[in-house]
């Protein structure tokens, strides 16, 4: 069969965890509440929950010791530290031991032992030497097979690159001449290795029987022979054999547990039922449940049960036990809540959505759109962000992120936290009685069990169904001496009382500080912002700080303090990316709130970031909202005020060969920077629509000899006092007034949705990002439901009002005697309409379920609904251009450019 060496990029797409996307990472998207690794065993630390790699990964930052050097250091009666050890056996070189051995040691380790130690430990120097001569060539000798469907890269040298004979004979003799056991075991175990990797597999099982089982020590060697042992009878096809062999080393190692794992899902297909039926005593019989739960979908606590009656003080119980708590917070408490089109019931970091409707009614127009919360799978993910990065159509904006959502509803149960019904993490709708029965089940083994352990968890599982109460009072009565379950302890405690606390006031504030100020004061690290570093595209992994920091988010979002609640998950500059009116003004109000408390100084204004001039900041979002409301006198109060705006707030990322280079944005002079840089072709008109043309080939100007105030550059405010002044012309009746309020409608269309100066009154610095001018939300008042963490995922700005567009150009239409002037007038006219009708669209999208089996002719009619709709109500100016103007030269030379308009005419 033709062989094939696989894509890294093809094979990526097969790992969950992915160093290019960080939403592709589970583990990165819950809070890590209650901490896994305080289990008492760490030998089981890959065994913890993980959805990102095979084993856990948290692990190799923490200490599961090395049975080999736990042995090696008791052969030198504790004469060496672990690290000393560990440098001794793995590190350092076999000539720096023949050294030692010859008098004239020179490593500053061996040295320090003096030459006494050789002869002190003579048989297990010896063996090391022997053992680092062995080990460059101790792997298997690869043989591809003929059917292989891709190549695997060798070793360049392995067992079969040494003389097999001869290195049999040099560990025999050795074995025979060697009086200590324990060494002599270890050449036994070479000569078992080595014969397994030279593919002698019944020399292999003879080696065991004739160097290992003799000497009666079933120690780390036997369980590092017994491995080999176990890889010599895979070979042999003695599979049932080679697994229970390998389940051995599982149970009695602490460092070969997950290698042992592997080779077991590797050596039967039916490997853990297997082992089940040859388990004999009760910790084998154990053990094997263990391994059946780990790696079963279905309710683990019938499992869990087996093993309470067998020891309930079995460590493996706790990992089961931590592995499904872990479960339940994943599903509990993602770290973001996504809206989409349903009811929900309130969350544990969240309170009743209509107090924040009752608190806010001062400040909202209306009350907050109540709508479902997402979850979203790594592949809709996948879908969603290459639909963000490449755009959509209009039509396909309109229906916004809805076929991307959840089919997952949530249980009704305002006691209780909301679960989705079909969690993406395996469970059915019977979740919530999965955490009744695991309270049960742990309920009943804290009182038999010795270890506290049980008791946290208890306390846990209450704090998840919001039972705050009955947690800490658990919590009150676990005494124990253990440093890892005491800051558990204390971090429950801490979850336990700011939950539960139904409004964040100032005197609570006062509290956070006093008591809790380790959780939200971050100690900082000045960085150099030119400093070049790797890039981290994961960042931290959400934490306890994090979800309190959600918690009173979630609070002062329904206190009505959205200002405050924005300022806890974002920083004041990415207002904006959504620079709605509302919002803004209730983030100025805390701004200029006198008398804060120690928490609002140093934990809320602290994100009151890089804007520069943050007067000017606020005036100048508020000035962009006037103008596109079309009041220029109060859009000018505004720019008065911004004067001293610094520039949209942006940085550069550069790549350098060691790594990414990170910059504040430097505006040049004649550069747009939110303020400064506006082109007269502001009040022009298209000539062709392409947003990634220069303006000054999309764009063409109109006569302007009229009007002297309009300058060839403008800022915004020069901007405002020339609309200003052409809305005194406009209130003519002559031509000259015609041509004003063209203009006028020229602006307003150019810097709507639709047109090319999209970006000027919504703080971009050009018209790309089309994330921002999607008309999906055009009604929504609020799209934030639960808090503003997820603010920079969540298009929104107030919809543009085309109708002012048009009133003006109505005017013009109406004053103008020129033909061909009016025919312009009324293409523009029909452009903006063509706004109004993406704007119904979007409002009519459709909601045919994708899995419906007549889904195809059910968007057929609905899209000829839309069509028919769209033909009837808006293409009012089309119309009338066609059956009026259509023989001017504007319209033949628009027939041409346009090719809608052509369209049309065809019709």
């Amino acid at each position: 069969m033709k062989k094939y060496i696989l894509s890294l990029a093809v094979l990526s797409l097969f790992y969950t965890k992915s160093d290019a996307c960080a939403w592709s990472d589970p583990d990165y998207e819950y809070f890590n509440l209650f901490t896994q690794s305080i289990i008492k065993d760490k030998s089981y630390l890959p065994f913890l929950l993980t959805y990102s790699n095979r084993f856990y990964g948290d692990y190799k930052n923490m200490t599961i010791p090395d049975d080999n050097i736990e042995t090696w250091k008791k052969f030198f009666n504790n004469q060496l530290n672990y690290a000393e050890t560990e440098n001794l056996v793995y590190k350092i070189s076999m000539n720096d031991l023949n050294a030692l051995k010859n008098g004239t040691p020179n490593n500053p380790l061996l040295q320090k032992l003096g030459t006494g130690f050789y002869q002190k430990y003579k048989e297990g120097i010896d063996y090391l030497i022997e053992a680092k001569y062995l080990e460059p060539y101790m792997s298997i000798n690869y043989i591809e097979s003929p059917d292989s469907f891709y190549s695997s890269p060798s070793r360049s040298q392995n067992a079969t690159s040494i003389d097999y004979a001869k290195t049999v004979n040099a560990l025999t003799s050795l074995y025979n001449a060697t009086r200590n056991p324990e060494i002599k075991q270890r050449y036994g175990y070479q000569l078992v290795r080595f014969n397994h990797y030279t593919r002698n597999y019944d020399a292999a099982l003879e080696a065991f029987k004739t160097y290992i089982e003799p000497i009666k020590q079933k120690g780390t060697v036997y369980f590092m022979a017994l491995d080999q042992l176990a890889g010599a009878q895979r070979g042999k096809e003695m599979n049932s054999d080679a697994n229970w062999n390998f389940f051995q080393v599982f149970m009695n190692s602490r460092d070969r547990k997950e290698s042992a794992f592997v080779s077991m899902k590797l050596s039967d297909t039916a490997s853990f039922s297997n082992i089940m039926k040859r388990a004999g005593t009760s910790d084998e019989k154990n053990m094997a449940y263990f391994l059946l739960g780990y790696e079963g979908f279905t309710d683990p606590i019938p499992i869990m049960e087996k093993m309470y009656d067998i020891n309930p003080d079995s460590e493996i119980l706790k990992v089961m036990a931590v592995r499904s708590i872990n479960e339940l917070e994943r599903s509990y408490l993602p770290i973001y809540y996504y809206t989409s089109d349903a009811t929900d019931s309130p969350n544990v970091m969240r309170g009743n959505t209509d107090d924040h409707n009752k608190a806010s009614a001062d400040t909202k127009s209306e009350p907050v759109e109540v709508k479902k919360e997402e979850k979203l799978s790594f592949w809709q993910k996948i879908v969603r962000f290459f639909k963000n990065l490449f755009g959509s159509s209009k039509s396909e904006s309109a229906n916004g992120d809805k076929n991307d959502q959840s089919d997952d509803d949530l249980l009704n149960n305002p006691d209780r936290i909301p679960f989705y019904t079909k969690s993406s993490y395996g469970y059915d709708e019977k979740t919530n009685d999965y955490l009744d029965s695991l309270e049960k089940f742990t309920e009943k083994i804290k009182k038999v069990s010795k270890d506290e352990y049980w008791q946290i968890a208890d306390a846990y599982l209450k704090f998840l169904k919001k039972d705050y109460k009955g947690s800490s009072e658990v919590l009150e009565d676990i005494k124990t001496t253990n440093p890892e379950y005491l800051e558990e302890i204390k971090r429950m405690k801490v979850l336990n009382d700011i939950v539960s606390h139904p409004k964040i006031d100032a005197e609570f504030e006062d509290h956070l500080m006093k008591d809790y100020a380790e959780y939200f004061v971050k100690k900082e690290v000045k960085k150099d912002s030119t400093a070049v570093s790797d890039y981290d595209y994961y960042g931290e992994t959400p934490s306890t700080a994090d979800f309190l920091k959600d918690v009173l988010a979630n609070r002062y979002f329904l206190q009505g303090e959205d200002g405050k609640s924005f300022l806890m998950n974002n920083k004041l500059s990415d207002l904006q990316y959504n620079p709605n009116s509302s919002l803004v003004k209730s983030v100025e109000d805390f701004y200029k709130k006198p008398n804060k408390t120690q928490f609002e100084q140093q934990i809320i204004a602290k994100n009151m970031d890089n804007v520069g001039n943050i007067d000017a900041f606020f005036s100048t979002i508020y000035g962009d909202r006037a103008m596109r409301q079309a009041d220029f006198e109060k859009a000018k109060s505004y720019y008065e005020k911004a004067k001293g705006f610094a520039g949209i707030p942006r940085m550069n990322y550069d790549w350098t060969d060691k790594g990414e280079k990170i910059t504040p944005k430097q505006y040049t002079a004649d550069e747009y920077n939110g303020f400064r840089g506006i082109s007269d072709l502001v009040f022009g008109h298209n000539v062709w629509e392409s947003f990634g043309s220069a303006e000054t080939e999309s764009m063409t100007a109109e006569d302007y000899s009229g009007f002297p105030f309009i300058k060839n550059n403008m800022n915004k405010l020069e901007l405002a006092d020339a609309l200003i002044q052409l809305k005194k012309i406009s209130n003519g009746t002559d031509e000259k007034a015609a041509k004003a309020n063209q203009l006028i409608g020229n602006l307003l269309y150019n810097t709507s949705s639709l047109g090319y100066y999209r970006q000027l009154f919504v703080m971009d610095i050009d018209n790309s990002n089309g994330g921002k001018y999607d008309f999906w939300n055009t009604d929504r008042k609020n799209p934030y439901k639960y808090y503003y963490k997820n603010f920079l995922y969540t298009t929104y700005i107030e919809p543009d009002n085309f109708d002012l567009a048009i009133n003006y150009y109505q005017k013009s239409l109406k004053l103008s005697k020129d033909k061909e002037q009016r025919a312009r007038v009324l293409f523009q006219m029909a452009s903006a309409e063509q706004g109004k009708y993406y704007q119904y669209e979007a409002k009519n999208a459709s909601t045919v379920n994708y899995s419906d089996p007549k889904y195809s002719e059910k968007e057929q009619a609905h899209q000829t609904e839309l069509d028919n709709m769209r033909n009837e109500k808006y293409r009012t100016y089309f119309a009338q251009l066609k059956s009026q103007y259509a023989d001017t030269e504007t319209a033949k030379g628009l027939a041409g450019s346009c090719s809608y308009f052509g369209y049309f005419l065809k019709r």
